[in-house]
């Protein structure tokens, strides 16, 4: 059965649903393994915004990632920095800067900005700050608004 819109003249026809759209439905049901997922499947994306969610819980298994290879390297090679955690931090390096980079965009920043962690001790505060700042509602030229 075809369904019949009567329209009158006073009534715009409805708009199709448009690709510009963020449609995030799918992601209110992630889990902290999904967002990781996300981030490491968008690891050469440098462009386009991340919200706080995705890069937080990104952060959070990667720092679990790097404490159980370091607790590895130490149960089986004796050394704190050994073949597992070298491959852990070689393996989320390109994916933690592409998420962080994403992540300053959302707050309407540069990615350059990133480049202020490296001032001793302000310098990461200062990035710290912009990173759990809060996603910036209107579209930037990075894109629409992550949330």
């Amino acid at each position: 059965m075809e369904n019949n819109i009567k329209l009158d003249k006073a009534t715009p026809p409805p708009l199709p649903r448009s690709t510009m759209t963020n449609d995030h439905s799918a992601e209110a049901n992630y889990g902290i393994i999904d967002w990781f997922k996300k981030g490491m499947r968008n690891y050469t994306n440098f462009s386009g915004r991340a919200r706080r969610k995705e890069y937080w819980y990104f952060f959070l298994v990667q720092m679990g990632v790097m404490i159980v290879a370091m607790l590895l390297d130490a149960i089986i090679f004796s050394s704190e920095t050994g073949l597992f955690y070298i491959v852990a931090a070689l393996g989320l390096f390109l994916p933690g800067l592409a998420v962080t980079i994403r992540r300053l965009h959302d707050t309407s920043r540069s990615g350059w900005w990133f480049l202020i962690g490296i001032v001793p001790l302000i310098g990461s505060i200062i990035l710290l700050v912009f990173l759990a700042s809060d996603t910036k509602p209107e579209t930037n030229k990075w894109g629409l608004p992550a949330k």
